[in-house]
């Protein structure tokens, strides 16, 4: 019995043993468990940023997860400062920076985009040739415009205008052939006037146009451009195209000072100018000789060319006006009316006048047309008037009715009627570059003033 009871003993030992092993294997496992669930609960406390129970035991159910708490509110608007932007020095582009987090790889950086290349378009159906400027081409467009615009003013018999016609009540003719009308107006249009005075008019009637001034100012609207130029035997530019403001007006005061030619009987002799005389005959010569003196040039066709090289100028929706205020004498002009005349009728420009002097007259008109050949114009202000489309001019000898002539004249100028077409090929071809114009008007008995003709303009470049 001692025996079997020694042995009981070992074996009862010996499961002990075991229990113990096994005892603390489970505890070491419920240990690790615990450390586990532990971090577990510290983590989801730090994200929550609320306090959690850890349990006693773990189990297999996961509680349910609580509402997020809501995201922290966004700064003001007036707290946020807009980080600043660096740019390209060369490309003037910003610059895109972005950093990149540790153990990453750069992101690329995007480059920026080049300037864009100025736009440079070449007109159709052309080509570079040789020896040209390739820069000067990209930049030149052709037009090719043959628009012809006839301003016309219709008066009664009596010289009073005629108001209210319409488009279908005008025809235009071009050398016979009638036109079709793509443009009729009877609106107002601003002025670009060139005012010519004439300074060698004998001093009485220049001294009648000095007190006229303030009146000349008046007939102009605000948005009108008017320039200045006086002539005798020389032509001058007083002032370039301007408004009618208080410049223009201290101008013309300043020249009220202006004197006129003097009517004297020129001087040709003196004592001893041609020698020694017995009983008033030069010695040695068998009678006295005759001293004529030289005529003064009256350049009025070289005052109105240069008043039309500048206002061809002017922009083409204005109604460009030569005013002459003169006599309408000429002599010793470089230019002659028929060259002066082309450059009017290719340029849309009218000569308006007022006729003072001698040429204010009555009958004087007539005892022009016994001129003498090579011996100038006594008035040559008709010609320019009638030609360009502006009628007779204002023929005033007094200073009220040349007062009331610049008011007239302006506004007649102003208020025409704008006929507008673009001439059809003609059925054969003339030489003459020159187009004859007709403007008719359906309605009998009336005065048709407009210009009988016109020299189209090249292509312009």
């Amino acid at each position: 019995m001692t025996a079997e009871k020694a042995s009981w003993e070992k074996k009862r030992g010996s499961r002990l043993n075991r229990l113990a092993l096994t005892l603390v294997f489970v505890l070491a496992l419920l240990g690790g468990c615990l450390g586990v669930l532990e971090t577990g609960a510290q983590t989801s406390g730090n994200q929550t940023q609320s306090p959690q129970d850890v349990p006693d035991a773990p189990s297999a159910v996961q509680p349910p997860s609580e509402t997020p708490a809501p995201p922290p509110p966004a700064r003001p608007p007036e707290e946020t400062k807009p980080a600043p932007v660096e740019r390209n020095p060369w490309t003037n582009q910003p610059v895109n920076k972005t950093e990149t987090e540790p153990g990453s790889e750069p992101a690329a950086e995007t480059p920026a985009p080049p300037p864009m290349p100025p736009v440079k378009t070449v007109p159709p159906s052309t080509s570079n040739k040789p020896g040209s400027n390739q820069q000067d081409q990209l930049y030149t467009l052709v037009v090719h415009s043959n628009f012809v615009q006839v301003p016309v003013t219709v008066k009664y018999k009596d010289g009073r205008s005629v108001d209210g016609l319409l488009s279908t009540d005008f025809s235009v003719y071009e050398n016979g052939i009638k036109q079709k009308l793509s443009f009729f107006s009877a609106d107002p249009f601003a002025l670009s006037v060139a005012i010519v005075l004439d300074l060698g008019m004998p001093d009485a009637a220049v001294q009648e146009v000095n007190q006229t001034f303030s009146a000349l100012v008046g007939a102009f609207a605000p948005y009108d451009d008017v320039a200045l130029y006086t002539y005798s035997s020389t032509v001058s530019q007083v002032t370039d195209f301007t408004g009618a403001t208080q410049k223009l007006v201290a101008l013309l005061n300043q020249m009220k000072t202006e004197r006129g030619r003097n009517n004297g009987v020129p001087v040709t002799s003196g004592p001893m100018q041609s020698g020694p005389e017995i009983n008033g005959i030069p010695v040695g010569q068998p009678t006295q000789p005759v001293n004529t003196p030289p005529r003064e040039a009256h350049v009025l066709n070289d005052a109105i060319l240069q008043a039309a090289l500048d206002l061809r100028k002017r922009d083409r929706t204005r109604r460009k006006i030569i005013f002459v205020i003169s006599d309408g004498r000429e002599y010793g002009s470089k230019a002659s009316y028929s060259d002066v005349l082309r450059v009017l009728l290719s340029n849309e420009i009218q000569v308006r006048a007022v006729a003072v002097s001698s040429a204010a007259l009555p009958l004087y008109d007539r005892l022009e047309r016994l001129r003498l050949p090579k011996q100038g114009y006594d008035n040559i202000l008709p010609k320019y008037t009638y030609a360009t489309g502006a009628g007779q001019p204002y023929a005033k000898l007094t200073r009220n009715t040349i007062e009331n002539a610049y008011a007239e004249a302006m506004s007649e100028a102003r208020n025409q009627y704008t006929l507008g077409y673009t001439p059809a090929p003609p059925k054969t071809p003339t030489k003459s570059a020159k187009r004859e114009i007709e403007v008719r008007v359906d309605h009998p008995g009336l005065v048709i003033e407009a210009k009988d003709a016109y020299y189209p303009v090249p292509a312009a470049r």
